[in-house]
């Protein structure tokens, strides 16, 4: 009796209709008939494990998708009789091959790079996966019907005579009927098989003219046909052959019988793990189906449902309902209008209560926590029975009865209607009668009732809080929003009247009301009217809270913005600088050497004016260095001015932004292109200020002075945009990464976004070296070696911010 009340409670709850929704994930049979048969967990325990189990699935499916379960079936009976020392099926072997391959493709998929653990890792790791039966299998039995010759050596060798002895007769019949002496006794010039033997159609008055075995008869008696004589002894031969051909399948067929019957236990192992996970993956894609999540599970009977949605309901129709119950009390009373989702509410909260126990997340919001109960018992709908002669109040009364012999502590009783269907104020009072015995066993309880009785019930005692489903008398429309501790109020009249019932009418009904009642009422509207004022101020707060964090965003990331700017204005000018340096460095050995030369000439017979134009020049290349060294910055720059004249090649520049001096190369319309160092950049006229120096060109009037007959003009710096490329092969360490620094800053600012940095591959030593300083540079935004036809191991592509 105990066991046929809770089932009809799962069928009053709709929990099978739910358990269809999860069977349709599934993939194979018998995880479909699991996801069928699946109950409520009798432990706290069980239930956490199940939900962590389908929180696990929920995880893989979101990061590498669901694993392939085809191929999934019962082998089972097939595996006993192979262990008996039958021989199985061609179709019985293949669907052996196909859980095999099920078995190493999820194996695949749960020991992943990366993987992480799960609380169905033990799952993945039973499966043992024989790839060698697998392939055996799936190379020999190409179907039901067709055995490889590849199968064995021997069916490869009888299936080659076969074919030669065939090809043989059919070559002689060609003969025979190509032959003018036998075609005239020929139906058909043809070569048929009738009784798998080859024969040809003769006519029935030639019958005797061609000599050999009759094996069928036309159905007109017109034609006969004959086996010729030269080819019965080759037809023996196919005969004798084909028998041998069977008899090494079958020898086939055997041997694979007893490789999969020495297995049999991994194979039936792996079936279960397969079925297991297959309906663990189906709880995961029916959570994200339905965007749901997991609840936290207690014993102590507290409810709390936010936002919950009934997942038989259409998402674009469903309206969430928050719920809560056991926390500060253990009663709930519902009330509210027909059709306002008192119901539904009722439902929902015992549904989400098995669905949490079978293991499923619930469509509701984070935060939202259920009770495992030993029993969920409900009494909800239209019992009515006309074949066993019973009324609506008797059948519901028949169900509460059965349903309070099990009501206990750890029992979710769910009333709907109490009391309906009989004398009112019978009715109440057996209704608040029923709720205090079950109250009194330790059960929780949920009820929705039209009773104003109840209503006061739950205001005078501990423990029991009145709710109601929130009703707009404007538009005479449930709003279908639950209210929690607000007892619902009776929208008769109001409703009649917008109804357009004359107001006579309803003033006479109003004086009908007992003066307890209608104060009653009166006390609940400005209850409600008070609600309504505290629920627009609270809105209109959350509005204004809203606001204010979007507020508070925007400003959070204007400021970083800004910080980023700074931080990428700050890095540049460091490269800038580290450029200026770099340049200034050069010239420093350049003057140096030159340096040493005059040396060199004053020591001999240098001429005096000679030796004082070098040291002038030499003077001059370290001034332009110093000034390189020292250049202003841009804030320190002086105020605009217009300039004299128009900027011309050969022109000395100096850059807005940075200070820099640079030499005008060429000029096109207002754009002009310039040599800044070693980098060549192109600006706006107005992007720059020209320098109160001579024009010069240069080509020319940045080398040194003449130098004596014979002497080779020193070198000067060498001019060049940013390369791309970087080759430090055969270079030391230190001296590699000096190298790299000053490359990266002139990529940084020539703006390019990809480098390409040479080291060689060798013992590995400057990649290394090259790859950790390229980690604490902060403009490289990633590297990562060369691809196939980029170099490989021997380069390492930098991208830089």
């Amino acid at each position: 009796m105990a066991d046929a009340l809770v089932e009809k409670s799962y069928r009053t709850l709709e929990l099978p209709a739910v358990l269809a929704l999860l069977a349709g994930e599934a993939v194979c049979e018998a995880a479909r008939e699991a996801a069928l048969a699946l109950r409520p967990a009798e432990s706290l325990w069980e239930a956490e494990r199940r939900q962590r189990e389908t929180d696990a699935a929920y995880t893989l499916i979101g990061l590498r998708g669901s694993p392939v379960f085809s191929g999934v079936r019962a082998v089972g009976a097939s595996l006993r009789r192979a262990e008996l020392g039958g021989v199985l099926t061609p179709r019985e072997l293949l669907d052996i091959a196909s859980l095999l391959h099920a078995a190493r493709t999820v194996k695949d998929y749960g020991g992943r790079d990366g993987h992480v653990k799960t609380e169905i890792d033990h799952l993945f790791a039973v499966l043992k996966a024989n790839k060698y039966l697998e392939e055996r299998i799936t190379t020999a039995i190409l179907s039901e019907e067709e055995i490889a010759d590849a199968a064995s050596p021997a069916l490869a060798g009888v299936r080659r005579h076969m074919r030669a002895v065939s090809a043989r007769v059919r070559e002689t019949l060609q003969r025979i009927i190509s032959s003018p002496s036998y075609a005239r006794h020929l139906q058909e010039a043809i070569i048929t098989i009738r009784s798998d033997r080859y024969v040809i159609p003769v006519k029935s008055e030639a019958r005797g003219e061609v000599p050999g075995l009759v094996h069928d008869v036309s159905a007109s008696g017109a034609t006969f046909f004959i086996e010729p004589l030269p080819v019965v002894q080759m037809g023996n031969e196919l005969r004798e052959l084909a028998a041998k051909e069977k008899a090494e399948i079958e020898r086939i067929l055997a041997e694979f019988s007893a490789q999969a019957a020495e297995h049999a236990d991994d194979i039936e192992n792996d079936y279960d793990a397969l079925v297991a996970l297959d309906l663990i993956f189906a709880k995961g894609k029916l959570s994200l189906q339905m965007d749901a999540v997991r609840p936290a599970l207690n014993e102590t009977g507290e409810i709390m449902l936010r936002e919950a949605r009934h997942p038989l309901i259409a998402r674009g129709q469903v309206v969430p309902v928050s719920v809560r119950l056991g926390e500060t009390f253990d009663t709930l009373i519902i009330t509210g209008p027909n059709t306002g989702g008192k119901t539904v509410t009722l439902k929902t909260l015992g549904l989400f209560t098995l669905m949490a126990a079978c293991g499923l997340h619930v469509p509701a919001l984070e935060g939202s926590a259920l009770s495992l109960f030993e029993a969920v018992l409900a009494d909800i709908g239209d019992e009515q029975s006309i074949e066993q002669s019973l009324s609506t109040f008797s059948s519901h009364m028949t169900n509460i009865v059965s349903i309070l012999g099990l009501a206990g502590p750890s029992v979710l009783v769910l009333f709907d209607e109490l009391g309906a269907g009989t004398d009112p104020v019978e009715g109440a009072a057996l209704a608040v009668a029923i709720i205090q015995h079950a109250r009194g066993c330790g059960a929780r309880v949920a009820a929705t009732t039209h009773y104003a009785e109840l209503k006061a019930f739950a205001l005078s005692t501990e423990g029991v809080e009145n709710a109601s489903c929130e009703f707009d008398v404007e538009t005479l429309r449930p709003t279908y929003r639950l209210l929690i501790g607000v007892p619902g109020r009776s929208n008769a009249f109001a409703i009649s009247r917008r109804l357009g019932l004359p107001e006579e009418i309803i003033e006479r009904a109003g004086a009908q009301v007992r003066a307890e009642d209608a104060s009653f009422e009166d006390v609940l509207t400005k209850l409600e009217a008070e609600r309504q004022g505290m629920e627009r101020a609270r809105q209109e707060a959350e509005v204004d809270r809203r606001e204010a964090e979007e507020h508070l965003r925007r400003s959070r990331e204007a400021r970083a913005h800004a910080e980023r700017a700074e931080e990428k204005t700050v890095d540049r000018a460091r490269a800038e600088a580290r450029l200026i340096i770099e340049q200034a460095r050069l010239a420093a050995d350049e003057a140096l050497r030159e340096a040493r030369e005059l040396k060199s000439r004053a020591d001999g017979a240098m001429q005096a004016q000679e030796y004082n134009d070098a040291r002038a020049a030499l003077r001059r290349r370290l001034r332009e260095a110093d000034e390189a060294v020292s250049g202003g910055r841009a804030d320190d720059a002086p105020p605009e001015e217009t300039p004299a004249r128009p900027v011309v090649p050969g022109d000395t520049v100096e850059l807005r932004k940075t200070g820099t001096q640079a030499v005008v190369l060429a000029r096109q319309g207002r754009t002009l292109t310039l040599q800044a160092g070693l980098l060549k950049v192109t600006l706006r006229e107005d992007e720059v200020r020209l320098v109160d120096a001579p024009k010069v060109t240069w080509e020319t009037d940045r080398r040194p002075a003449p130098a004596a007959p014979g002497t080779p003009p020193p070198a000067g710096p060498r001019m060049e945009t940013a390369a791309r490329e970087l080759d430090l092969r055969g270079q030391a360490a230190d001296e590699a990464l000096l190298e790299l620094d000053r490359f990266l800053d002139q990529a940084v600012l020539a703006g390019l976004h990809t480098v390409t940095v040479i080291h060689g591959k060798g013992t590995g030593v400057l990649r290394k070296a090259v790859q950790t300083a390229l980690r604490g540079y902060r403009q490289v935004a990633a590297f990562r070696p060369g691809r196939y036809g980029e170099g490989e191991q021997g380069v390492t592509v930098v991208e830089l911010k």
